[in-house]
């Protein structure tokens, strides 16, 4: 999802002398691998647009702790890799989003010489040459102040080191009013702060819509709270609110506001500063600093986070690849555990979306649930490597409902508020496919009846979009008729196997048939998908589509491929039009906006998987294998789309492994052509009855991008794609790969 499409692809030794990496002649290891530089271009309007930041965070952490370059606008990340100036450092970001952002707030900068409260005005120039990021760590040097920053992250509180020159006016300050997102003067609508010592200061910002942030629909309402220690004793503690700066008070509130902590430093002089952040209360900041980062190493605290990374990104192991595709693989994995992070503290208190404290019992409440984006593949990703997660999900979800941020599911979830951004029921899907794939862990009974209503209503029970005439006409009559008519069918297919399974069979049959209702927005004339009017004629040719134009959105009908074959006109027909969807994108278009194969928005996403249902699985071999050369890279060009909360990402994880789902309340994978000689899937126990799931790759190489045989636990497997149950038993799906089309392997048994 994205607001604006930026465009220009950069790639190749560009993108590595940009990012600062010389390609390596040896193999990295994972953690090292990780470059959090990838998909940094966030406000070039000629180049790529990745939206994510470089600085540090531990896997699905509450603090993701990084510099920032620019305040307001649509630049969600508030970094930009072109840019050459700094105004901070902030304790909380989003990554990926299309959207204005939200967060960035707690901003801190270290200062040298006479005191400059303005954020503009005390930007520092920065060189390239300066800035190291790795997985838990992001370094570079502040030249007008002659200050090296470094910073590192734990999950609730994050720390800063600060080489300061010699200087008897060192400072570091505070900025409480920034927030990124939406408005050029996007801010906290009010702050309050206080010295509670010589080295603990200690205080909150509170953030509402009228102050800026999200944007693109209703914008949550949150306070942030911290607690904040120096390891060097303050020689003075001055406030500001506005243009009135005061040396004297301790304590301050205003809408304005920042602090300041001043003292001498030597040449070479490391002086640390740590903050607790909550968003529940000052005590539960302070509780999460003691219990996340207790003592004064700052390396202590980066090994420990680089040692969550490479703990975490074990659960998918690659074997083989070049040095750039396994930084790919190994950041794009990072990516997809930022999000949806947790938001309690260590105690498990949060604020729920009735904006009271609230404990959670039996799963971690989450925020940041970019549902029309991440159901297509990061969810499903996580399912095989972080069901836990999926549980987690499935029990915020319930509980935002429960506590009225929502009517119905969650489309677009923030800090407990549905921004009601994009279309479809994604929170609905997710869902289904968590208990579809033996994820139960959260009310199934509430699950299910609220998914119910969502799809079957009443009106006052879900927020489908266009509930009334979908209800009515059997398809979306609005300006969106297309995409939210194919994006409802497909819900309906997969609310229609959880009621099945839970021996509704009523609801399924129901449900089943609503699912059919993609059918209604065919033209036979057109011989293709368009939007419908209320009154039952054609919208203009190219309208009716969100983010998408109908060659694009017309193809998501997940829920009943051979259906769509059939409307096209056979497998024949069916193709040779999605191969021209392919042929007419040459590789520096894939992730531009065009109308053909936009790779960097997702209604395109499961394209490449579906020749497979028309008996031609060499030809999903060559387009997702092509996809995953074209269309990613390293360096700040590397993700030419919005990474979208790691959809973007988990795409190329899940398609360089070679496997997608393009129908994930299925539980089937599409077999494609796999990047690497060999990834290793690490499956939970709990959610499992095997340990691990490998697919082996041998002859694999640039040129040999076609299956030529295969087997599933040592047994010949003449079908291309596989089950979650089977990825969930365990064991070994080996390939041999060559660099002709077997136009006879995996055309036998198509998928269902």
């Amino acid at each position: 999802m994205r607001i604006l499409m930026n465009t220009h692809r950069v790639a190749g030794l560009a993108a590595l002398l940009l990012a600062g990496f010389v390609p390596a002649a040896h193999a990295l290891d994972p953690v090292d691998a990780i470059d959090p530089t990838i998909g940094t271009i966030t406000t070039s309007a000629s180049e790529a647009c990745g939206k994510t930041f470089p600085g540090p965070a531990t896997p699905f952490g509450l603090v993701q702790l990084s510099p920032d370059t620019i305040t307001g606008g649509d630049n969600g990340s508030g970094y930009s890799a072109e840019m050459t100036t700094i105004e901070g450092f902030s304790f909380l970001h989003m990554s990926g989003v299309g959207c204005y952002g939200d967060f960035g707030n707690l901003q801190v900068i270290p200062e040298t010489g006479a005191l400059v409260t303005g954020r503009d005005e005390a930007r520092s120039p920065f060189r390239k040459e300066t800035e190291v990021a790795k997985a838990g760590y992001y370094g570079v040097t502040l030249d007008r102040y002659k200050v090296k920053a470094e910073l590192t992250a734990a999950a609730h509180a994050g720390m800063l080191r600060f080489t300061f020159p010699a200087s008897a006016e060192s400072r570091i300050k505070v900025d409480l009013t920034r927030r990124i997102g939406a408005k050029s003067d996007s801010r906290s609508s009010s702050q309050w702060v206080r010295q509670v010592d010589t080295r603990t200061v200690e205080g909150w910002m509170r953030c509402d819509p009228s102050g800026g942030g999200w944007g693109c629909g209703p914008g949550p309402t949150y306070t942030v709270y911290f607690s904040m220690q120096f390891a060097k004793p303050v020689r003075a503690f001055g406030t500001w609110d506005g243009a009135d700066v005061s040396r004297t008070l301790k304590q301050r509130a205003g809408t304005h506001t920042g602090f300041f902590v001043e003292f001498p430093t030597k040449a070479g002089e490391q002086i640390a500063v740590k903050s607790g952040i909550s968003f529940v209360s000052i005590e539960g900041a302070r509780a999460n600093l003691v219990h996340d980062i207790p003592g004064w190493s700052f390396d202590a605290v980066r090994r420990q986070a680089r040692a969550q990374w490479a703990s975490a990104i074990r659960r998918a192991r690659i074997d083989g690849g070049t040095d750039t595709q396994r930084r790919i693989f190994y950041t794009a994995l990072y990516h997809t555990m930022l999000d949806p992070r947790s938001v309690s503290d260590v105690d498990g208190s949060y604020i729920g979306a009735d904006h009271l404290p609230h404990k959670a019992k039996g799963f971690v409440y989450r925020t940041i649930f970019s549902g029309w984006d991440v159901f297509r593949a990061d969810f499903p990703l996580q399912t095989i490597i972080n069901p836990s997660l999926i549980n987690d999900e499935v029990n915020s979800l319930l509980q935002i409902t429960d506590f009225g941020g929502t009517l119905g599911l969650s489309r677009w979830e923030l800090m407990g508020t549905d921004t009601e951004t994009m279309v479809g029921d994604p929170g609905l899907n997710v869902i289904c496919e968590a208990y579809l794939k033996g994820i139960r862990g959260y009310d199934v009974s509430k699950a299910y009846a609220l998914a119910r209503g969502v799809a079957l209503g009443p009106n006052n029970q879900s927020n489908r979009n266009d509930f009334a005439h979908w209800t009515k006409l059997g398809y979306c009559a609005d300006g969106n008729s297309l995409s939210e008519t194919l994006e409802n069918a497909y819900s309906d297919y997969a609310l229609s196997r959880f009621a099945s399974a839970l021996g509704k069979t009523d609801d399924a049959q129901r449900l089943a048939k609503t699912a059919q209702n993609y059918r209604n927005i065919f033209s036979p004339d057109a011989g293709w998908f368009r939007g419908r009017n209320p009154d039952g004629s054609w919208m203009a040719e190219g309208a009716g589509c969100v983010e998408s134009n109908p060659e694009q959105q017309g193809w998501f009908v997940p829920q009943d491929v051979p259906g769509l074959i059939g409307l096209v006109g056979g497998p024949d027909k069916f193709n040779a039009r999605l191969n021209k969807l392919f042929e007419n994108t040459p590789p520096d278009q894939i992730m531009r906006w065009n109308n053909f194969y936009n790779h960097s928005n997702e209604p395109v996403h499961q394209c490449a998987f579906m020749f497979t249902y028309a008996g031609a699985p060499w030809l999903t071999q060559k387009w997702s294998r092509y996809i995953c050369e074209n269309a990613y890279a390293t360096g700040p060009g590397g993700l030419d789309g919005n990474d979208d909360v790691g959809q973007m990402s988990a795409w190329y994880v899940l398609a360089s492994a070679g496997l997608y789902p393009v129908s994930p309340a299925s539980g089937v994978y599409i077999l494609g052509s796999p990047v690497f000689d060999k990834i290793t899937l690490r499956l939970d126990p709990k959610y499992a009855k095997g340990k691990t799931f490998t697919i082996s790759a041998a002859n694999n190489s640039a040129q040999n991008v076609y299956v030529q045989s295969a087997t599933l636990g040592g047994k010949p497997l003449t079908r291309a794609w596989i089950t979650h149950e089977e990825i969930a038993r365990g064991g070994m799906l080996a390939l041999t790969m060559g660099p002709e089309p077997n136009k006879k392997w995996g055309v036998g048994e198509l998928p269902k």
